[in-house]
Order: C-alpha cells, then sequence, then structure tokens
C-alpha cells in the first residue's frame, strides 16, 4: 500500500509545530491576509468550524490584544488555545441556538471558514458536502456581516465555485479565488474571497 503526504509532517506542519501553531492550516490564512489585508486591529472576526484552533490563534496573534474573536466548531479547540478576547462555543453552525448566540456577539468585520467535510474518497460526494459547508459560511457573512466586512471560505474544487463567486459578487465590491502556497500539491482545496461588503 502507497504512502501519500498526508501520513508524514511536510514543511508547512513542522513550521506549524515550531511557531505554536496547532495546525499547517495556518499558512493559508496567513497568505490570504497577506495578499488581501483581511484582518484589521479592533475587528470582531468570527472563525467558523475553528477546531483544533490554527486560524483563531494566528487571528488572535494579528489583532494584538484588540478586538474579539468568535470561534465556533463540533470539537474543542486544542487546550492551549486561550485568550481575553477569545469567545469559544462548541456545537452545530446550524443549529438555531448556536446562530442566536453569534449573533449576540456580532456584527463582524471578518467571517472565515476552514471547514472541512467528513470525506468518503468519492470526489462527487466529498465535493457536494464541501458546497453545504459554503452555503452555511455564506449564510453567515450575509446576515452577520458589518458593511465593508470581508469573508474567506474554502471549498472543493470542481464544486460550483463560478455560482457562488456570482452570488458574492452581488454581495461584495470584490470577490475571487485563490488557492495559497500551503494547500498540499494533491489536495483539491481553494479558497473563495469576499472583499468589501456593499
Amino acid at each position: 500500500m502507497g504512502s501519500n503526504s498526508y501520513e508524514k509532517p511536510d514543511f508547512w506542519s513542522k513550521k506549524a509545530f515550531s511557531e505554536g501553531f496547532p495546525a499547517r492550516s495556518v499558512y493559508k490564512l496567513k497568505e490570504i491576509d497577506e495578499k488581501f489585508t483581511i484582518i484589521k486591529k479592533n475587528s470582531t472576526v468570527l472563525d467558523l468550524g475553528a477546531a483544533p484552533g490554527s486560524w483563531t490563534v494566528f487571528l488572535l496573534r494579528r489583532l494584538a490584544g484588540t478586538g474579539n474573536v468568535v470561534s465556533v466548531d463540533l470539537n474543542p479547540l486544542a487546550s492551549d488555545v486561550k485568550a481575553d478576547n477569545l469567545f469559544f462555543y462548541q456545537g452545530d453552525l446550524n443549529d438555531a441556538g448556536i446562530r442566536r448566540t453569534i449573533r449576540e456577539k456580532g456584527e463582524y468585520d471578518l467571517v472565515v471558514c476552514d471547514a472541512a467535510p467528513l470525506t468518503t474518497g468519492n470526489k462527487t460526494v466529498d465535493t457536494a458536502r464541501s458546497e453545504q459547508l459554503v452555503e452555511m459560511a455564506l449564510w453567515y457573512a450575509e446576515t452577520m456581516l458589518k458593511r465593508g466586512g470581508n469573508f474567506v471560505v474554502k471549498i472543493f474544487q470542481n464544486g460550483d465555485q463560478q455560482a457562488f463567486l456570482k452570488t458574492m459578487r452581488q454581495l461584495f465590491t470584490t470577490a475571487r479565488g485563490f488557492k495559497p502556497k500551503a494547500c498540499r500539491s494533491e489536495s483539491f482545496e481553494t479558497y473563495l474571497i469576499g472583499i468589501n461588503k456593499k
């Protein structure tokens, strides 16, 4: 049975560990922020599908004690992901109670979602599940983002990203796809970026 790069730590995984991040995914958000300047001091940020917490940690470091990060996931964050301006809620993002709690902490300057579905190995099924997560994240962006706010969501390629971008162009001044260098070469994930909510 052959091995693949998911089975052993790569450059990004080792770098994440050495810099105190729970997972390599942090460098995707870092590159997105460097290119699009989505994170601003004093922001209130919503991190959907946050566990184990790499994006949350990066957001907290970028905010440097200002603003707030509201993180939500079915699973807990890593035990060392803590801050006075972090509010974590464990639960289903489609649950009415969780939505109410998140709304009470908003409105938001930035909504990010690096959530991925449980994959089956069947690209059609996995892509459809990814699209459902994008729809959910887009609902949060549409409902809870401030005017001028920004949005980032992961989507599996071959999903209907052109349709999502068309919807996002009605909501944002700029909407485009972007694949960070830190994505694994064999991965079919990419990101949709919405800048400046109308």
